[in-house]
């Protein structure tokens, strides 16, 4: 059987200029903290990843700390506001929420934007440490106006921190433009290797420390770095700046013929977040009176892999949080499929998902 993978927002297929800097770097020996010859070998796969990573965000290379990946550059952030007034929309990624328990939460709208006017009042009712907001949501596609939530936020003498996985490669990002503070990227979003991320900082700012017991990366990230992990990381982040447009471009149509067919196929099939800002690589799919599991299980069986949500939790089957905060019943984010694509899809791959889709709603309507 033919398998179509669609499941880009958990993890893109490594591109193979990455998987080639990565090789490269793992045929050299060396520690990068190391000051003799191989040890400086090591430092400059680093310090060559480090520019390109840089560009993507429209930073200067000093301003990027590498670390295993957003998951915990959020951990490293919001932890360090433990002790102190933290808000977080109400549909940010675990790895967002977990660590800040004592949090207030940002209500969105039915179409998963951050609700201003609610988000206004609470900053007058209250005086946060930090706002932590998702440039792009994982389950819905969904854009934030991160400019404008910062500059609210800057008003009540706030920090900003911006998980910026699913919005790096997709959209044009210009982390001085924005206004936050700290960013978290991850290279396994955009074609490089699990196992890598960085941690974005405004320059002058103390990073709150997560990792203890050692100097590496200007003593800001204990541990030794991920050499391989990070050269192809920086060769994925050099070519997803280099292609955005044409990547925006595939996506859109990609995304175009999909929905659209999709819509011909019934009036109980619903697009969450269909009129607000969307990355152009994801479409999520409600089919009413079809759980998540079954439909699931039932693209798996015809060869092609989805996602019922966040790929970090996804295994449990539970109704969506981020549909829950933005209104839907508990039934209907308990039926939505997440259908993701990338650098590496392709029209037939749209085709096979249709064909899937088509084939699961006939049998689950007999």
């Amino acid at each position: 059987m033919m398998r179509t993978y669609l499941d880009y927002n958990a993890t893109t297929p490594v591109r193979p200029e990455s998987i080639a800097a990565a090789v490269e770097a793992m045929r050299h020996t060396g520690n990068a903290s190391s000051v003799h010859f191989h040890g400086r070998g090591a430092r400059k796969f680093v310090e060559d990843a480090r520019a390109p990573i840089a560009a993507l965000v429209n930073v200067a290379p000093a301003q990027v700390i590498f670390n295993a990946g957003a998951t915990e550059g959020n951990n490293t952030i919001l932890s360090g506001y433990r002790d102190k007034t933290v808000f977080v929309s109400a549909v940010e990624h675990p790895s967002s929420l977990a660590p800040a328990p004592h949090a207030h939460k940002i209500p969105v709208t039915q179409g998963g934007l951050l609700d201003m006017e609610v988000f206004e009042a609470m900053l007058k009712d209250h005086k946060p440490a930090l706002v932590s907001v998702q440039w792009v949501n994982s389950e819905t596609g969904v854009i934030q106006d991160i400019q404008k939530i910062s500059a609210l936020a800057k008003s009540r003498g706030a920090m900003v921190h911006c998980d910026a996985v699913q919005a790096a490669g997709r959209v044009s990002i210009d982390f001085t433009q924005s206004g936050v503070d700290y960013m978290t990227l991850s290279a396994h979003k955009f074609g490089g290797p699990q196992g890598a991320g960085a941690l974005i900082f405004r320059n002058g700012l103390q990073i709150p420390k997560f990792m203890q017991g050692g100097g590496q990366e200007k003593r800001q990230r204990a541990g030794t770095e991920n050499v391989a992990a990070i050269a192809g990381f920086g060769a994925a982040a050099r070519l997803a700046h280099k292609e955005m447009d044409s990547y925006r471009a595939k996506c859109s149509a990609l995304r175009l013929r999909f929905e659209n067919a999709l819509k011909q196929m019934g009036n109980d099939i619903l697009i969450v977040g269909e009129n607000a800002p969307r990355v152009p690589n994801t479409s999520n799919i409600v089919l009413k009176d079809a759980s998540a599991e079954t439909q699931l299980m039932s693209m798996d069986l015809e060869g092609v892999s989805v996602s019922s949500g966040s790929a970090c939790s996804s295994g449990a089957f539970k109704p969506s949080h981020v549909m829950l905060a933005m209104g839907f019943d508990e039934e209907s984010a308990r039926c939505a499929l997440r259908f993701s694509w990338g650098w590496a899809s392709t029209d037939a791959d749209i085709d096979a998902a249709l064909a899937a889709y088509e084939k699961m709603i006939k049998r689950l309507k007999k």
